[in-house]
């Protein structure tokens, strides 16, 4: 299934249905008088957020969506029919933003969480509706309210508890195919992931989270070198960010500068979640070079420096220990945040 996290579509809730004017010809009643019925209701336009999609692909080859109109009124006092709702399922990390592309209109972060984006339009009022003891046989009967209708652009960031940013061929697809059941391509040239990849990692029957693999970036990737900076929108959810070095790189702390430059100028907060940088490769380097470089590395960026092999899985498990560590803390401070957000708790 090809990766699609963005998507423009044309939404439309349906038209009111329209009042009508009827009058009772019962054979045997008098002065029968006004019996028209008013319109049902349009039909509206949901946005739902469900787990088992992860992609936005459907929506590049249906772009259109358009809520049917309610029924007409009718004799009888009859009222029209209201129209169904029209349901959009989206992935969970969908948000929605209007045609301008910056006004957010919904963030559906959640399993089940629901956006009415477009109203449908009431129904018109018949007959019966403007009877009065001055004005025993009314002739009016209004047209139903016009739906709403609105271009959007659907704006995919995957839910993920890390996520994992570093130049092109720092290990990063490696790393994900060993610690998870993730298949992502891997090559001894750059950018070989293309899209970004999702991988779960399980340390014990209680312990998981969730990965995620974005395309490397370079220098000037927030002005469009390279691949860009656009996919860095799927890692904002994250609880901590796993900055891997190439140790086997001519500068290991230039390589870091770069990096943390693009996550600054991109914004969003990324450059100030909790980073944990690690050393890669270390299994091609002697341990008087890895001293070295973990020695600028600390020396540049104030903070411990993690050692690690992926492909002679050297250092592995520490480095999942601490990523577990810090997805356990922030799961908890979530978790408090929603139970002081509850009313009644």
């Amino acid at each position: 299934m090809k990766f699609l996290d963005q998507a423009k579509i044309y939404v439309k809730s349906g038209d009111g249905g329209d009042g009508v004017v009827a009058f009772r010809r019962e054979k045997y009643i008098e002065f029968g008088g006004p019996d028209g019925g008013n319109g049902g209701r349009g039909g509206d336009i949901i946005f739902e957020a469900v787990d088992n999609l992860n992609t936005l692909i459907d929506f590049r080859y249906t772009q259109h969506f358009r809520a049917r109109k309610g029924g007409n009124g009718a004799g009888s006092d009859r009222t029209g029919a209201a129209a169904q709702t029209v349901v959009i399922k989206v992935p969970i990390g969908t948000q929605i933003f209007d045609e301008d592309r910056e006004t957010m209109l919904g963030d559906l972060d959640e399993a089940g969480k629901r956006l009415l984006l477009c109203r449908g339009g009431d129904g018109g009022r018949g007959n019966a509706h403007f009877k009065t003891s001055t004005n025993r046989a009314p002739r009016r009967a209004d047209k139903g309210w016009p739906g709403e209708e609105r271009w959007v652009w659907l704006r995919l960031k995957l839910i993920a508890d890390v996520g994992l940013v570093g130049l092109p061929n720092a290990g990063k697809s490696t790393f994900l195919s060993t610690v998870s059941a993730a298949k992502p391509k891997i090559a001894d040239y750059p950018f070989t992931t293309l899209h970004p990849q999702l991988g779960v990692v399980r340390l014990s029957v209680t312990e998981e989270f969730v990965i995620a693999d974005i395309p490397g970036l370079i220098e000037g990737a927030h002005e469009g070198s390279g691949l860009g900076d656009r996919f860095l929108g799927h890692v904002e959810r994250c609880a901590v960010l796993l900055h891997l070095i190439d140790g086997t790189a001519e500068d290991v702390v230039e390589s870091w500068r770069t990096i943390r430059h693009e996550l600054h100028e991109y914004g969003g907060g990324l450059a100030d979640k909790p980073e944990i940088i690690v050393l890669n490769k270390i299994d091609a380097l002697l341990p008087e070079e890895i001293e070295e470089r973990v020695t600028a590395l600390e020396q540049a960026c104030g903070q411990k420096v993690m050692t690690m092999s992926s492909v002679a899985h050297m250092h592995v498990d520490t480095v999942l220990r601490r990523l577990q560590d810090y997805v356990t803390r922030d799961r908890a401070e979530q978790a408090e945040q929603r139970k002081a957000e509850t009313p009644g708790t």
